[in-house]
């Protein structure tokens, strides 16, 4: 019996020491699968200028959320506005693997290297909201330039037909900032060439800085001895330097000033008057858009574009989406309802009075 249990007892240790190893087996062969399994997810690269403000970050999580869900592993990288160092962080997302880079460049006339790069190397390229000229980009996604340029003036020469008008345009290195700004001025040409309208200031902004809007603005108003019907700001960040110069010669609210891109700010600024209205680009959609066809494209499926657009190089396949224009009498079924801007964010910042019910 003694021996009979000696031998149960040899035996449940060699089981035991059999388990542990067939255990610690199992880990060290997992360990290196799981780790394969996850470098064999697709990897793409999305490429920002800059990510100042609120704009971008919202544009890079719901990219990353949209290629997390389908399976994708994104690299992302802020450039800070250094086209070299873009261009150093391109070239250093290529080595790392990506199938597809989205790419957002500060300068559309010199980023056709990055493209090439990326080329060079099998890496497919998506022109992510501006578009890259004289390149071989795969795929533009953005929004209709042309229309919100002309939103943006069909709004004011329905508000306020006559009078100076005052224009602040985009950065002169930004091909989106020039095809708004002759959408605004096909729109407002005829008015001009009648004496209704005179533009009594027009300049582009370098890197659409919200300081040089103001300074330039302030010059502008000081000019024209505080007679301005209008100021034609291309983007809310402009708009708020507009803004900021009408406030310092009492002018706020008694100016219309446009925008673009619903930023929470120029929200509030709509509530209170000061601003008259701003474009809302349902950037979610474009950026979940942009996630999902990176994503085909890396299987080398096509994209499903809605047209072209001519880069000065080629015909890009396109895919457009639709603006909508904002006011204080829509904000709550536009940009509320959609979730882009929060109602208890907008009211926080407002009296009790101009609260949106």
């Amino acid at each position: 019996m003694v021996g009979l249990n000696a031998e149960v007892n040899t035996l449940n240790k060699a089981l035991l020491r059999l388990t542990f190893v067939s255990t610690l087996f199992v880990i060290v062969l997992a360990g290196p699968l799981l780790l394969a399994q996850d470098g064999n997810k697709t990897k793409i690269g999305f490429s920002i200028e800059a990510m100042n403000g609120e704009r971008w970050q919202t544009d890079l999580n719901s990219f990353e959320v949209t290629a997390k869900q389908l399976g994708a592993e994104v690299i992302s990288a802020d450039a800070k506005g250094d086209d070299d160092l873009q261009f150093k962080q391109v070239k250093a997302m290529i080595k790392e693997g990506i199938k597809v880079l989205v790419l957002l460049p500060r300068d559309t006339t010199t980023a056709s290297r990055m493209v090439d790069a990326a080329k060079s190397a099998n890496v497919k390229v998506i022109s992510y909201d501006r578009l890259i000229l004289n390149s071989d980009v795969d795929l533009y996604v953005s929004f209709d330039r042309a229309e919100i340029g002309k939103m943006q003036a069909e709004y004011l020469v329905s508000h306020a037909l006559k009078g100076n008008y005052v224009l602040i345009a985009g950065s002169p290195n930004d091909e989106g900032a020039k095809a708004l700004h002759d959408a605004q001025m096909t729109v407002l040409q005829p008015y001009i060439d009648r004496g209704d309208i005179k533009v009594t200031a027009d300049e582009y902004t370098k890197d659409w800085s919200p300081t040089e809007a103001y300074l330039f603005a302030l010059k502008a108003i000081g000019s024209s001895q505080d007679n301005i019907a209008a100021v034609l700001a291309s983007n809310d960040g402009l708009a708020a330097g507009a803004i900021e110069a009408l406030r310092s010669h009492n002018l706020t609210g008694k100016v219309l000033v446009t925008g673009q891109d619903a930023d929470l700010m120029a929200i509030i600024c709509i509530a209170q008057g000061t601003q008259a209205m701003t474009v809302y680009k349902p950037i979610t959609t474009e950026a979940a858009r942009a996630a999902e066809e990176a994503v085909r494209m890396a299987a080398n499926e096509r994209p499903r574009a809605n047209g072209t657009m001519n880069n000065g190089k080629t015909e890009v396949p396109t895919i457009m989406l639709e603006p909508v224009l904002v006011t204080k009498d829509n904000i709550k079924t536009t940009v509320v309802k959609d979730g882009f801007q929060k109602l208890s964010s907008i009211n926080q910042a407002l009296p009790a009075d101009q609260q949106i019910k």
